[in-house]
């Protein structure tokens, strides 16, 4: 990656949280309940009400890109 682009992206991610600082507590809280044969959903519901509704199970591969994940800290 770019590292303007890394950069760039650092910021707008930064800007993200700060408009929604109930993101980042939740995370952790989830985090710490993840582990193989999680469910991981995940709903957006439009101004219009139309809902799109998604999920993910984690298997062991995931657990491996998540540990390294945490690592890059």
């Amino acid at each position: 990656m770019n590292p303007m682009n890394a950069f760039k992206l650092k910021n707008l991610l930064d800007r993200f949280l700060e408009n929604h600082p109930k993101l980042p507590p939740f995370f952790r809280a989830a985090v710490g309940e993840v582990r193989e044969g999680t469910v991981i959903e995940i709903k957006v519901i439009s101004p219009d009400n139309k809902t799109i509704i998604s999920n993910l199970k984690i298997n062991e591969e995931d657990m491996a890109i998540l540990g390294e994940l945490k690592e890059l800290k």
